[in-house]
């Protein structure tokens, strides 16, 4: 009896473990995707533009009134760029991001509510 239960929780465990993975991590505009509490942040760099798009649960969070500093660490350089409200769920880097492969970037965004979240990313 104990060795069913065990299976049955191991086997629950595997599923919902796998929906937990899934969550946020499809790129809808072509860019890398990483999750943070309960949002999905994608950077998507486009001719030296780069722009994060945030969803919450799949749905667009609204950006109105959000600003923040994306951090370009590539060795030991490191960049700081502003980040302000662009579009209905995204937000825009002021300046030059200049990413490269082995980049890694940390963008931390104050929202209108002043919740606040950092999320970290790696350029591929």
């Amino acid at each position: 009896m104990k060795k069913i239960f065990a299976v049955a929780a191991l086997a629950a465990s595997v599923i919902l473990s796998g929906n937990v993975h899934a969550h946020g991590a499809k790129a809808k505009h072509g860019g890398i995707v990483q999750s943070a509490g309960d949002l999905s942040f994608e950077l998507v760099v486009t001719n030296g533009a780069a722009t994060i798009h945030v969803d919450d649960h799949g749905k667009d969070k609204q950006t109105a009134g959000a600003t923040g500093t994306l951090t370009v660490l590539k060795g030991t350089e490191k960049t700081e760029l502003p980040l302000v409200a662009g579009g209905s769920n995204t937000l825009v880097v002021k300046g030059d991001p200049k990413l490269a492969a082995g980049s890694k970037v940390v963008a931390a965004i104050t929202f209108a509510d002043k919740k606040t979240v950092s999320v970290r990313l790696s350029v591929k």
